[in-house]
């Protein structure tokens, strides 16, 4: 699993399955490690796989691809900016890598702040620029073949 730790942000690269709310659980406790106050906000996404490719097709797996260490450059590259931009106080990003079958976790994002907007914002604009701006390369497995998802990064 390769992991980051910039200041305010826990980030994990998954190679194997990963159970979304422990991770969520473990990076609350963090949180308020040494009598730490809660944040008084917090939003989260859990995205899984999907049971259908692009095209409709009962879906076997997903296949992602990155370049380590650029991967997580660039993630912490985004959520440094994200994080200035909405005044978050912590975020957390736990991505898998490699074959990802339907219905298992794909991504958990969870950004705290001390209010509920920029909590929601943070975490909305996280997520999205993981979609399109992170490294990753896609590949959908049905009926044996798989076919590499265009348009998914900007890579």
């Amino acid at each position: 699993m390769a992991e980051a730790h910039r200041p305010g942000l826990v980030l994990r690269l998954h190679p194997e399955a990963f159970e979304p709310l422990v991770a969520l659980a473990e990076w609350q406790q963090q949180l308020t490690a040494a009598g730490s106050e809660a944040p008084a906000a917090e939003a989260h996404f859990i995205g899984r796989v999907r049971g259908r490719s692009a095209s409709g097709a009962a879906l076997e797996a997903l296949e992602l691809e990155h370049y380590p260490g650029m991967t997580e450059a660039q993630i912490e590259r985004i959520a440094a900016t994200i994080s200035r931009r909405h005044g978050l106080l912590a975020l957390r990003v736990d991505h898998r890598v490699g074959r990802v079958l339907p219905g298992e976790a794909i991504v958990l994002v969870a950004v705290a702040a001390d209010r509920r907007g920029p909590a929601q914002r943070g975490g909305q604009e996280l997520l999205e620029a993981l979609k399109h701006d992170a490294p990753f390369w896609k590949r959908e497995w049905s009926n044996g073949v798989g076919r590499w998802v265009e348009g998914n990064t900007a890579y």
